[in-house]
């Protein structure tokens, strides 16, 4: 009856929002307007969660190819190397937090084979401390390790051995700039090794330029016989490394220098924080259009139900009830199009390896190059922060362009709206 009011989100508010949702066949436009915001919600939905999903899984991978190949800190010395460097490692290693702590000599060199030149990075390194690198145990095989010894055998990356023609005992002949001191002045030392296998770390930065050597043959090879360039640490926690900067320096003493990948490397995570940041605001904007087609569509909505909405009213609906009605309306467009969207954006990026090979098969092409992007394949990492977080911003963003036309249907004058009925 006129007066009566109806409980808030009633069974008759929801009959009635379902209906609005189903429009007659003259009313198929609203229902077009309706299906591309429900759409534009999805696409903006799964879109962002992909986005997302692989930026952050390449900031991970980016991070464990960065951290697995080289320390999570060093300690360096100067031109002549790091004299004593078991020693310092002793002390080192009694840092708390330490996990290990191993000697490296790098130097550059150029590698030739098959008439092929190439600018190389060459690493001296203990067989043992080799087989402790996480990222480089799964991928050498036992013969490699085993050869791996003496002064003749090394090691090079994947792309190394593509580029140069190389494979297992292979000969591949190294050129550094630093050899023997004559009158005439310095001469380049040229060795030729053998190629006792090859490694993939997942990285193209590091398997077309970094080459292996045992470290005694490092040692002669680089004119540094009691010496090495610098330590690499594993810590427990590599986040935590800014802090345990001034307890290594303690022990390692005054002359060396230490250094951390978080500032070797801080203006690229910055770059990818950044970028991470901005390509979200970005795509935010693909919902927000999508929000604005529910503010158009619920408004022409509401001028078709004009009608209906005074007739409602003189029969006691109150404004609160109309509005929810409206709210109803637009929120539902709002989930249903939030949980496609979630929906298709979980299932791409648990299945983005096979999307991205099948898309590189139909139009032939690589669209993961690792010459180009470091990394070998396309990686993804999804988050639930950032699954709650878009799925609150677009049922957010649903509801806030439905409070207009929703309050507009509830002012709605019932006089007004049946004087020329």
């Amino acid at each position: 009856m006129p007066g009566s009011a109806t409980r808030p989100f009633s069974r008759f508010e929801w009959m009635l929002a379902a209906r609005y949702m189903r429009p007659k066949r003259k009313e198929g436009f609203i229902s077009v307007i309706t299906i591309i915001s429900l759409v534009g919600i999805a696409l903006g939905v799964a879109t962002i969660i992909i986005v997302m999903s692989v930026m952050n899984g390449f900031r991970s991978e980016l991070l464990s190819r960065i951290l697995g190949f080289s320390g999570h800190m060093s300690v360096t010395g100067g031109a002549n190397g790091l004299a004593d460097y078991d020693k310092v490692a002793a002390r080192v290693r009694g840092v708390p937090g330490i996990v290990s702590v191993y000697p490296v000599i790098e130097g550059q060199a150029l590698a030739t084979a098959n008439g092929v030149s190439l600018g190389t990075s060459v690493r001296g390194i203990r067989r043992d401390d080799l087989q402790k690198m996480p990222i480089l145990a799964q991928s050498l095989r036992p013969a490699t390790l085993a050869n791996f010894k003496g002064g003749s055998y090394v090691i090079v990356g994947v792309g190394v051995a593509r580029r140069l023609g190389l494979f297992a005992g292979s000969q591949i002949t190294l050129t550094a700039p630093r050899g023997n001191v004559t009158p005439f002045g310095t001469t380049p030392r040229i060795k030729t090794y053998t190629v006792a296998g090859d490694f993939d770390s997942g990285a193209s930065q590091y398997n077309n330029a970094v080459i292996f050597m045992p470290m005694e043959e490092a040692q002669l090879y680089f004119n540094l016989p009691d010496a090495v360039t610098g330590l690499e640490i594993m810590v427990a926690d590599p986040d935590q490394v800014d802090r345990m900067g001034e307890a290594v320096q303690r022990a390692a003493g005054p002359a060396p220098m230490i250094g951390n990948w978080h500032s070797l490397n801080l203006a690229l995570f910055d770059a990818v924080k950044v970028e991470h940041n901005v390509m979200f605001l970005i795509l935010t904007l693909i919902m927000l259009v999508a929000s604005l087609n529910i503010i158009s569509g619920i408004i022409m909505l509401v001028k078709d139900k004009s009608q209906d909405i005074a007739i409602l009213r003189t029969m006691g609906a109150s404004r609160g009830s109309i509005m929810r009605v409206f709210l109803i309306t637009g929120a539902s467009i709002g989930i249903v199009g939030t949980l496609t969207g979630l929906l298709v954006g979980v299932v791409f990026c648990l299945n983005i390896d096979a999307i991205e090979q099948f898309v590189s098969f139909v139009f032939q092409t690589d669209l993961f190059n690792p010459d180009v992007y470091f990394l070998t394949h396309m990686p993804e990492k999804m988050d639930p922060t950032d699954l709650i977080l878009v799925s609150s911003m677009a049922l957010g963003l649903s509801l806030a362009a439905t409070l207009y036309p929703s309050w507009r249907a509830a002012r709605l004058d019932p006089v007004e709206a049946l004087r020329y009925e």
